[in-house]
């Protein structure tokens, strides 16, 4: 295992951020950049790893590679379109850790060539995929890094839906990188749940005015969960305010009952809470809290995508208090979502003492039962993250 697939196996989701000036859908992103500027930015800022375009239709070349390499010692990933052995030597000597082979411009038998030539080289590979057919090629090569991008190379589509569908049917003895189209924790995080262990983030990164502080906004923790919405004017204010997740609670005897799941933009995920058994919402996740009898709900929670648990949601008893609520929390391993009563002047120490996933509120953002106050909206999500 080489230092870019080490790095991409350690705990939790994994960044690739990526260096680059232009692409041809986009056009000019960022001329004129210097990688020896922008890489120790993106390793200061936690990337596992920094992908550096070196072709020339990105306005990029191998010396850029090296410049990267004498500004960082974090892994670099050569990105362009190559084909050659000769080639895979070049970037090695330039300081490259991996390379990107493309399926779509590759038989099995020039990668399976390429893949062994990486290996004499000491390179890892990352090989992507854009299709189901080109994930299962993927697969059977037996490519240890498989890439799955959501950009269509031929007409630059994107298409996130099918790209998390892909990634969620990746076998899971691989390590899976979810690339492009990601420009927000929401986005990031629903690549997670799907199964990526990383995700490549470029142009998101290299138009923003500070590269390093976007990526380490795109990776900190916890996100925020703001329920209980029942009105499209509380959303656009909790969307506003930088919630990652907006919550629609669709349980006939809750005072904060949803019609349906409202309208969420895409770089956001919607939640909807069922007690006892879910429905379908149309929901991007769903938390199902058991059923109880004599109570709204019970204590703890579920959430799920596509049907699988992806995390858990620790509450405090309905109606009830408990003192070893934070401490009940923070001993449970895995993804948690910490609710309970939370709101802007307890949610930055129950975060410090917890670490969780997420956060969850409602009830204490509110003017009246299923109407929010945005000043506090607002003010929970500042103090959250």
């Amino acid at each position: 295992m080489g230092r870019f697939r080490d790095a991409l196996a350690a705990p939790g989701l994994s960044a690739i951020a990526e260096f680059k000036r232009r692409s041809p859908s986009a056009g000019d992103i960022r001329p004129g950049a210097d990688p020896a500027d922008i890489a120790p930015q993106y390793a200061a800022a936690g990337a596992a790893a920094i992908s550096v375009l070196v072709d020339e239709r990105f306005a990029g070349s191998v010396d850029d590679l090296r410049a990267a390499r004498a500004a960082t010692d974090t892994p670099l990933l050569a990105k362009g379109f190559f084909t050659e052995e000769e080639q895979l030597r070049e970037l090695r000597e330039a300081g490259a850790d991996a390379a990107l082979l493309i399926l779509r411009d590759l038989d099995d038998d020039r990668t399976l060539a390429l893949m062994r030539r990486a290996g004499e080289l000491g390179l890892d590979t990352l090989v992507e995929a854009h299709d189901e057919d080109e994930l299962r090629r993927a697969e059977a090569l037996g490519a240890p890094i498989v890439g799955v991008n959501a950009r269509d190379l031929s007409t630059f589509a994107i298409d996130r839906g099918t790209q998390l569908r892909l990634v969620s049917s990746a076998p899971r003895d691989r390590i899976v990188v979810a690339e492009s189209a990601i420009s927000t924790r929401a986005q990031g995080a629903a690549a997670e749940l799907a199964g990526a262990d990383a995700i490549l983030v470029g142009s998101a990164l290299m138009r923003a005015p500070d590269p390093g502080a976007m990526l380490a906004e795109l990776l900190s923790r916890p996100l925020v969960k703001v329920c209980g919405l029942t009105r499209q004017e509380d959303v656009d204010a909790a969307v506003e305010a930088g919630a990652d997740l907006c919550g629609f609670i669709l349980v006939d005897a809750s005072p904060r009952r949803a019609e349906a799941v409202l309208d969420v933009p895409p770089e956001v995920l919607s939640v909807a809470v069922f007690v006892g058994e879910a429905e379908d919402a149309g929901a991007d996740l769903v938390q199902v809290h058991e059923a109880e009898a004599g109570r709204v709900r019970g204590r703890d929670a579920v959430l799920l995508r596509e049907g699988e648990q992806v995390a858990r949601v620790l509450d405090l008893p309905w109606e009830e208090e408990d003192p070893q609520h934070l401490d009940r929390a923070a001993a449970t391993g895995g993804r948690i979502v910490l609710a309970g009563r939370l709101g802007p002047d307890n949610v930055a120490d129950a975060v410090r003492a917890v670490r969780p996933w997420a956060v969850d509120a409602a009830s204490r953002l509110e003017r009246e039962a299923g109407v929010k106050d945005h000043a506090k909206v607002r003010a929970f999500v500042a103090a959250a993250r």
